[in-house]
Formats: C-alpha cells, structure tokens, sequence
C-alpha cells in the first residue's frame, strides 16, 4: 500500500541550518521511489495552531518511506532539519 511522509514545519530556529538541509535532502531522494505532491505551497489551516509550511510525499509502502528516512544520506540532511526548524514528522500508510 502507498505510504506518505508528512513533514510540518512549525518553527524555524535558525535558518543557515535549513539552508544546509534542503540540498542534502533533495540529493538524499536519489535511488528511492519517492514522488513529493506538496511542499511549503499555499496552504489554509482549518483547525489547530498555524504552521510555516509543509511537505507531503508519497512512498510505495511504509517500509519504503522508512528505508528513505533511515538512509545514511537522509539521516545527514536530518540533523541539519533538527537544528534548523521544529518540526512534526509523520508517515501513514494510504489506502490501497
């Protein structure tokens, strides 16, 4: 079944390390079956608090999202995200 990693970016704390991030994450996708539907588009909050934005991508399955998450390449860009910003990460399975 599709899985899709959601990313909510509620606050940013320092920007340089969200500008180290996006490069290494957007290189980090290489080799994984992954399609990004949305990122830090226009967005309209209809319940709960605002947030800077968000990234929503679809993976073939859990297992593939968490392979992409858990790769050397990802787990470096991630630690410049930790620095960067708080964020809310989620991954749900779809429905197939």
């Amino acid at each position: 079944m599709p899985a899709y990693a959601v990313f909510i970016r509620e606050s940013t704390q320092n920007q340089s390390e969200l500008d180290a991030y996006t490069p290494k994450a957007e290189a980090s996708m290489a080799g994984h079956a992954m399609t990004v539907l949305a990122a830090y588009g226009r967005q309209q909050v209809l319940e709960g608090p605002p947030v800077e934005g968000l990234v929503i991508v679809e993976f073939p399955s859990i297992e593939d999202a968490k392979a992409w998450y858990d790769s050397p390449a990802y787990r470096d860009a991630r630690e410049h995200r930790f620095r960067g910003a708080r964020y809310r990460a989620i991954i749900v399975e779809g429905l197939g």
